[in-house]
């Protein structure tokens, strides 16, 4: 099947138009050419035509939280995204990812983050700087556009390696020129990650010093905050406050409040957040529709048995008087890697590995393990971690359904799938979010409207990205589209069968090509990275 190409117009008959502002709904025509909406209005013709009566046409989905910044070079057709009507992504997140890295960094950061992107063997790393990734973006051709954010763990990194400590004056006058360098090369902001090391050793001070830097270049700070279990709320008070200091906009990354300690208590995070927005703080967020999380195992170790990077860290592991240490944290103190909250081991669901003689504990909890083995739990964890080499994947079951109805209700509610796509058994955020959102939240328990979801997932992140005419439906706007059956949309993706398609996306067009067409991949690659200017964020 020849996909929609670009320059060839369009027609939408008779579509149900949901524009990406919240606006009521409306019955029109929408022709697209040479990549751009052109005309809306009634009785609108071209040598190709799509009857869209009863589909709903919206803007391009917007994943304000993405983990593909190596899948979109490995598949570039991205059917993970593409099939749910995502046409961009958010890269560089939660403080750790491939730009700006040196020999040495991006050695560790292909171990520490296997479990979020894999480590493919033979990969051409060409790469050292952000212009550089997005180049290679660009130069690969892929299906969706993508934005990067320049992660804060990687500075660090670069400037002072693993070490638990405040950065002296020339270490934070580097990571500030870094930072500098990555946004004038095109990143929309900075992301943090302060349950991850080494971004957990950074003071609030650090912090406001590097979003003052992203405030004088028009970005953002996208945080993994430092708790989202005991302490959750002070962590996210910190975020508000850095923010205030530095008149750095915030976005709170996948806003949850997890765990026994957080159930019932999401409206005390919107009252927080309610205030920031009174008092003038420039605060949006995301979350995705799901009660279970998903990272990597080594991520609820202690900080300090992570310390030095990778390699001390596995030396640390067989070592008997850390292993006990990390077991008491983990199992009587609460680990800060684990939000400062007791591991309970029956919530910890491997969910994939990289050496195949473990592929038989996919699918089970550690505690199960624990069980079949006679062996304690923090006994498996650790085990596995040295035989992993800590690429050892999982979901921790710790969300709450109230929390996560309350908290998609907000006004500053974006929509960010955090979907890892490696893994035998990933979490299924990565292939039915957005489907989700529309079936489950709007469809069938009328959380939001259709109008208010599609504005979630469109218009509203499109402004905190600083889009160039993108996500909105309107004359001038990059043809980045969704045709849909809003009757008949589904996320299939389960955790048995995580990588199954959605259902009922017909369309999906990406700067005005179909990667989507009649509800099947076309194979197109036309997306592009999207380099924050002065003039907004677009292609180069």
């Amino acid at each position: 099947m020849r996909p929609q190409a670009e320059g060839q117009a369009l027609v939408f008959k008779g579509a149900t138009v949901v524009d990406g502002t919240g606006a009521e709904r409306y019955r029109a025509d929408v022709r697209v050419s040479h990549g751009l909406i052109t005309e809306i209005g009634h009785g609108l013709g071209a040598v190709r035509e799509v009857d869209a009566d009863g589909l709903v046409l919206a803007p391009g989905f917007i994943d304000m939280h993405a983990h593909s910044d190596l899948a979109l070079l490995l598949e570039p057709e991205h059917p993970a995204r593409v099939t749910q009507g995502v046409t961009c992504e958010v890269l560089g997140q939660d403080g750790l990812s491939y730009a700006p890295v040196d020999d040495g960094t991006l050695a560790a950061l292909r171990r520490q983050i296997a479990g979020w992107n894999g480590d493919p063997e033979g990969f051409d790393w060409d790469w050292r700087t952000v212009g550089g990734y997005l180049d290679r973006l660009d130069r690969t051709g892929v299906a969706v556009n993508a934005c990067y954010l320049v992660p804060h763990g990687s500075l660090r990194m670069l400037a002072m390696g693993w070490e638990n400590r405040a950065p002296s004056a020339a270490e934070l006058d580097l990571m500030r020129q870094l930072l500098a360098q990555g946004l004038r090369e095109g990143a929309v902001g900075l992301s943090s990650g302060l349950t991850y090391t080494p971004g957990m050793y950074a003071d609030t001070a650090e912090l406001v010093e590097l979003c003052t830097v992203v405030a004088a270049h028009g970005g953002f700070h996208a945080p993994h905050q430092r708790s989202y279990g005991a302490g959750a709320l002070e962590g996210y008070a910190e975020m508000v406050e850095i923010a205030r200091r530095s008149g750095c906009p915030l976005h709170l990354t996948h806003a949850t409040m997890n765990f026994g300690v957080n159930q019932g208590r999401a409206g005390e995070l919107l009252d927080l957040v309610d205030r920031a927005l009174d008092d003038g703080v420039d605060l949006t967020l995301d979350s995705y529709p799901y009660l279970p999380g998903s990272t990597t195992l080594a991520a609820l170790l202690p900080g300090w048995a992570t310390e030095g990077g990778p390699q001390a860290t596995l030396a640390r592991l067989g070592e008997a008087d850390a292993r006990e240490r990390i077991r008491y944290e983990v199992e009587e103190k609460g680990s800060d890697g684990c939000h400062g909250v007791v591991t309970d081991w029956e919530t910890i669901q491997i969910s994939g590995v990289r050496a195949p003689g473990l592929a038989a504990v996919v699918g089970r909890t550690v505690a199960e393990l624990a069980a079949e083995q006679g062996r304690s739990g923090t006994e498996v964890f650790l085990d596995l971690l040295c035989r992993d080499e800590l690429a050892t994947t999982i979901l921790q079951h710790v969300g709450h359904e109230e929390n996560v109805r309350t908290i998609m209700r907000h006004r500053a509610h974006t929509v960010g799938s955090d979907g890892l796509l490696v893994g035998a058994r990933p979490h299924p955020r990565a292939w039915g979010t957005f489907p989700r959102y529309l079936a489950r939240y709007s469809r069938e328990l009328g959380v939001l409207t259709l109008e208010e979801t599609i504005a979630r997932m469109t218009g509203r992140p499109a402004a905190r990205l600083r889009l160039d005419r993108r996500g909105l439906i309107a004359p001038g706007h990059h043809a980045d589209l969704v045709l849909f059956d809003p009757e008949h949309v589904q996320d299939a993706a389960t955790f048995d069968q995580p990588r199954r398609p959605a259902t009922g996306i017909e369309y999906v067009f990406v700067n005005g090509t179909a990667v989507i067409q009649q509800g099947r991949t076309t194979g197109a690659r036309p997306g592009r990275a999207l380099r924050r200017t002065d003039r907004g964020t677009r292609a180069a």
